[in-house]
């Protein structure tokens, strides 16, 4: 049995947001699966994410991130702010 690491409670969430992968780049669409305080689960159709990033939610909130798992398109990040 898989232990829960999270520091916080997840909640599902099917929210349209966009991420940028670096400074200057274009926003691109992607979607949260699940949210907690500490971090969220992203479904995207690009492949290569960067270490470090940031989530625009759709309240306008930007988050820095931090990558911590990525399998095919969907991935794992910290919230670092």
């Amino acid at each position: 049995m898989f232990m829960n690491r999270r520091k916080s409670e997840r909640r599902p969430c099917r929210s349209v947001a966009k991420i940028q992968l670096g400074t200057g780049s274009l926003p691109r669409d992607c979607m949260i699966t699940d949210i907690s305080a500490g971090g969220v689960k992203v479904i995207a159709e690009y492949l290569e994410i960067p270490p470090e990033f940031t989530i625009i939610l759709s309240t306008g909130s930007p988050r820095q991130c931090r990558l911590a798992w990525q399998i095919g398109h969907e991935f794992g990040a910290q919230f670092v702010d």
